[in-house]
C-alpha cells in the first residue's frame, strides 16, 4: 500500500473565472476552488430526469458537485452554475477535465475540444 504524504496529492484546486459570477446584491466572485470528482459524481448525475431529457445538463450537475468554494457564496448549485456567463462556464468544463484526466496529473486546464466534447469527454453545451 501506498502512503501519500501531506501535500503530495492534491485533491483540491484554486481557480479565476474570466468573468465571474454576479450574485443577487451585484457583488462579483472570481475565485473559486474545484475539487477532484469522484465516480458517484460522474455516474449519479445520470438518473437526473433533467440529464435524461437533455444530456448537456449533465455538465451543470457535475459542476455543481464539484466546486466547492465561489468567492463568498455560500451555496453551490445547479442554478448558480446555470447562471455563469458561458465563457466561465467553458473554463470550469476544461479545468474539470483537466484535473480528472489521467494524463494531466498537475492539473493545468486546457480548452481543446474535439467532436463536440471537451478534451476529457464531457458534452459541450448544446450538444449531446
Amino acid at each position: 500500500m501506498d502512503r501519500i504524504a501531506s501535500g503530495a496529492f492534491r485533491t483540491e484546486i484554486e481557480f479565476t473565472l474570466p468573468k465571474g459570477f454576479i450574485d443577487d446584491t451585484g457583488v462579483l466572485h472570481r475565485r473559486g476552488v474545484m475539487r477532484l470528482a469522484t465516480a458517484a459524481d460522474e455516474i449519479l448525475p445520470l438518473r437526473d430526469p433533467r440529464v435524461q431529457s437533455n444530456p448537456a445538463y449533465l455538465t451543470i450537475i457535475i459542476l455543481a458537485r464539484v466546486i466547492v468554494k465561489l468567492g463568498g457564496v455560500p451555496t453551490i448549485d445547479t442554478q448558480l452554475v446555470e447562471q455563469l456567463f458561458a465563457c466561465d462556464l467553458d473554463y470550469l468544463r476544461g479545468l474539470y477535465e483537466a484535473i480528472n484526466s489521467a494524463d494531466e496529473p498537475d492539473g493545468l486546464p486546457e480548452q481543446g475540444r474535439a467532436n463536440g466534447r471537451t478534451a476529457g469527454g464531457l458534452p459541450v453545451l448544446g450538444e449531446a
